[in-house]
């Protein structure tokens, strides 16, 4: 049994912080999964900026991003879904700045099976966080005084996918490591 989210993430459930509802159309043996963002913070942040005021660069920096994924139910049907975000820059092997953040939702999950709900949380939360996620990236990076980085949307289910194969000790076709 395979999980399809066709929900617009794009309404405002009235909590005025960006979150959001989807639902899925019924599933065999459920009565519509529902994926709801409760709430979303910024867990950890860390900005290191050895390159400040360095205007002797003359390359452009090489920007290294890592990214990882972590879910864990918090309390009954809610559960909190970590993205991790690690962005590198250098130039000339020198380091300009180091930037890594941990944003995180909690999550109401409702009518999503056992067997998917791993797939759901990984997939579909991180895909909720992420502008979110990658504003702050921008921001901080910005009043470091580098001009500000956007990060390319991520595709989360093939980044799972490579997870999971990984996990299961087989090839994975076409993923890059972070």
């Amino acid at each position: 049994m395979s999980y399809e989210n066709t929900g617009d993430f794009s309404k405002d459930n009235g909590g005025g912080n960006g979150a959001a509802a989807s639902q899925a159309p019924a599933a065999e043996g459920t009565q519509g999964a529902r994926l709801q963002v409760v709430g979303q913070y910024v867990k950890d942040l860390s900005f290191e900026n050895p390159g400040a005021g360095l205007s002797d660069i003359k390359t452009r920096p090489q920007i290294d991003l890592g990214v990882d994924l972590q879910a864990g139910r918090v309390e009954g049907d809610r559960f909190e879904v970590e993205l991790k975000l690690r962005v590198a820059a250098k130039a000339d092997e020198r380091a300009i700045f180091i930037l890594e953040l941990i944003y995180c939702g909690v999550f109401m999950v409702e009518n999503v099976p056992e067997e998917v709900l791993q797939q759901v949380l990984l997939i579909e939360g991180p895909h909720l966080l992420f502008p979110f996620a990658r504003r702050v990236v921008a921001d901080v990076i910005r009043d470091g005084g580098m001009p500000p980085l956007m990060i390319e949307p991520i595709d989360f289910a093939a980044l799972y996918k490579a997870k999971a194969a990984e996990a299961a000790g087989q090839p994975v076709q076409g993923a890059q490591k972070s």
